[in-house]
């Protein structure tokens, strides 16, 4: 039977979390008296549904049903749970609550509040036990955490059922268990934030620098280990009390406009490192630092993908380095080598191998580097003309696995001004561990049909082709599936 999440508050937050049950099988029905509100609900619903199953490696369940409520009773009747994200307003939430609850006294109401404490939610209420906070961040559709805060006045039952409906519709729930204003991350970012404007203020650093020093550094480590287990690798093979020893003092040092500190004792030594061993002693520093650096290459490299923060840094760094490398020489009598990759942890399947679209990717970068090499590259392409790959045909010929270094090469079988018939190898050291063998067509992108390709195109093509023509044309080229060896 399909559930119901009735959401009162349909802005950024509120739209998030009907994103998020609509997209996990849930019917949603939504209240906000704002007349855009459908526009702007359906606006966060269409970025989820481009980005949410790009998350999961099995289909989603089908899409519930959105509905839109003229009253807050129309919208929380019958339903399983219900999720208030209403103006921070502490009034205005009670008001909400009330009214939720003449008819459904004993559903489940998380709020969405940033700020306000749980046992301050419940004031006043009808039934203080069904309302807690679950906090989440923005966009609630793609990030996981919600931090659950319950008050003393909390059904314990009711608290564990709600962690649950969080865990179904692919969230963390982060159970807090001392309330407390603005609960843990945004206590942790306001004072973030509040250092950051004392920096602006004072001139020390524009906005741009200090975003920059989040997102080419400590920000990535954050992303993938936090804080405390950051901190745990920093003190080396001591760990977490080596740590503590060389960096205390500092907190009694003008680093920060927040000088309220506690004291730094044995005490507050014991009682961070013991938790720190109890939550990442399991692994030695080595097995931390491997995973750190494992974690960081698939962050980095994505944003490399997307040209963006310090994946823009990577890539302008590849350019540099690919213009210090000496270009092939276009008569040679030797394939061109053109590309060099390593097997990275992403690209390795269940079997501890690299997988048949890694083997595809090493040949596109392969074949990519040929094309810049003959001048059909990104400004060409921006230019209306470009090659497409119109048949690919891979061999595997063997296994390559984590960390292998392997090397592109191209060889030219034959091309004329619109077609480009090319034979890739990927190889690891001395053995060729794949082909792949690629017809490519020229196009004029506009008119959507072959044609000729540039001139000055055709005039880097032609020498290394003709160089090509005296190579041995290689024993599989031709080959279509299941054909056997001459």
């Amino acid at each position: 039977m399909t559930q119901t999440a009735a959401i009162i508050g349909g802005g950024v937050i509120g739209g998030g979390w009907a994103a998020r049950f609509l997209l996990n099988g849930w019917n949603v029905r939504v209240f906000d008296p704002d007349p855009e509100a459908p526009r702007k609900v359906g606006e966060v619903l269409a970025n989820a549904r481009a980005a949410l199953p790009a998350l999961s490696d099995v289909p989603l369940p089908r899409e519930g049903v959105l509905s839109f409520c003229g009253t807050i009773t129309e919208a929380v009747q019958g339903a399983d749970y219900i999720q208030e994200s209403v103006s921070e307003r502490l009034d205005l939430k009670h008001r909400v609550f009330a009214q939720i609850q003449q008819v459904a006294p004993g559903t489940p109401i998380g709020s969405s509040t940033s700020g306000f404490k749980p046992s301050e939610l419940q004031e006043g209420a009808a039934n203080p036990g069904t309302i807690f906070v679950a906090h989440p961040f923005n966009p609630v559709y793609l990030l996981p955490l919600a931090e659950v805060v319950p008050s003393a006045k909390s059904d314990p039952a009711l608290i564990e059922r709600a962690k649950e409906t969080l865990r179904a519709i692919g969230m963390f729930p982060l159970h807090i268990r001392k309330e407390i204003d603005a609960h843990i991350a945004d206590r942790f970012l306001e004072a973030v934030w509040r250092e950051a404007l004392w920096l602006v203020k004072d001139g020390v650093a524009t906005t741009e620098e200090i975003d920059e020093a989040i997102r080419m550094g400590f920000g990535l480590r954050w992303g993938q280990m936090g804080l405390f287990e950051t901190y745990r690798i920093a003190g080396g093979e001591a760990g977490m009390k080596h740590f503590m020893a060389q960096f205390g003092p500092c907190l009694t040092w003008p680093w920060t406009k927040l000088m309220d500190v506690p004291e730094f004792n044995d005490e507050l030594v014991d009682l961070i490192a013991g938790q720190s061993d109890a939550q990442s002693g399991k692994y030695s520093i080595r097995e931390l630092e491997r995973i750190r650096d494992g974690n960081l290459i698939g962050f980095l490299r994505v944003l490399k993908d997307r040209d963006w923060g310090a994946g823009r840094v990577l890539k302008a760094h590849d350019a540099m380095l690919r213009q210090a490398l000496p270009d092939p020489t276009p008569d040679t009598a030797a394939p061109l080598e053109l590309a060099h990759l390593r097997v990275l942890p992403g690209w390795i399947d269940y079997n501890g191998h690299m997988t048949e679209s890694r083997y595809l990717f090493a040949a596109s970068e392969t074949c990519d580097a040929f094309l810049r090499l003959i001048g059909a590259d990104l400004d060409y392409v921006a230019g209306g003309h470009s090659y497409y790959t119109a048949e690919s045909h891979i061999l595997h010929l063997g296994e390559a696995k984590l960390g292998d270094a392997l090397t592109g090469t191209v060889q030219v079988l034959s091309s004329d001004e619109k077609r480009l018939h090319v034979f890739i190898r990927i190889a690891r050291g001395d053995q060729t561990v794949a082909t792949v063998e690629q017809m490519l067509l020229h196009v004029d992108m506009a008119a959507g049909k072959t044609c000729p390709a540039a001139p000055a195109v055709l005039a880097r093509l032609r020498p290394i082709a003709a160089a090509h023509a005296a190579l041995p044309r290689p024993d599989t080229a031709g080959r279509h599936v299941g054909q056997g060896k001459a």
